[in-house]
């Protein structure tokens, strides 16, 4: 099976280079401080500090790991390479829930920039798959755990990195 190909701007390869960097260099070193003085207070069996110290550790470990398999994945997307003509990476896109009558507005972005928070809606999420290369007034049908949910697109702004 091919890898999993991830599509964002340089800016974004940029930020997960940048954190990537921090986490090798000094979330590492913090980290290894913290477990040589909790090694430090004796009995590691009922070490609290320790204990916590390991679990991050691990989680470090772990998004490091992430990071790196994103970054051998990247592919960057630059304003040439966007349709401008219908919604794709960087496009705002207002659609309204059909069932609900609810209109949604938000921005599709790269999995890693996704905040519901912000408005902002991972490209390779359901809606965001349903979505691209549509245009404005197609209906999308997506499938949600609570069955399907059809979505008509309202309108959209040319992509915008």
């Amino acid at each position: 099976m091919a890898d999993k190909v991830y599509r964002m701007t340089a800016e974004n390869k940029k930020k997960l280079e940048d954190e990537l960097y921090d986490l090798k260099i000094n979330k590492t070193k913090e980290n290894t401080a913290k477990i040589k003085e909790a090694k430090g207070q004796g009995d590691l069996s009922e070490n609290a500090e320790y204990d916590a110290a390991r679990d991050e550790q691990a989680e470090i470990q772990g998004r490091i790991q992430e990071i790196e398999a994103i970054l051998k994945n990247v592919e960057i997307v630059s304003e040439n390479d966007l349709n401008r003509n219908a919604i794709d990476i960087g496009s705002t896109v207002k659609v309204l829930d059909v069932e609900e009558n609810e209109e949604i507005e938000f921005k599709l972005v790269a999995a890693i920039e996704a905040d519901s928070g912000e408005g902002k809606l991972s490209i390779e999420s359901p809606l965001g798959v349903a979505l691209h290369g549509k245009k404005s007034g197609q209906t999308v049908t997506v499938e949600a755990p609570v069955g399907e949910i059809k979505y008509k697109i309202l309108s959209f702004t040319a992509p915008q990195l």
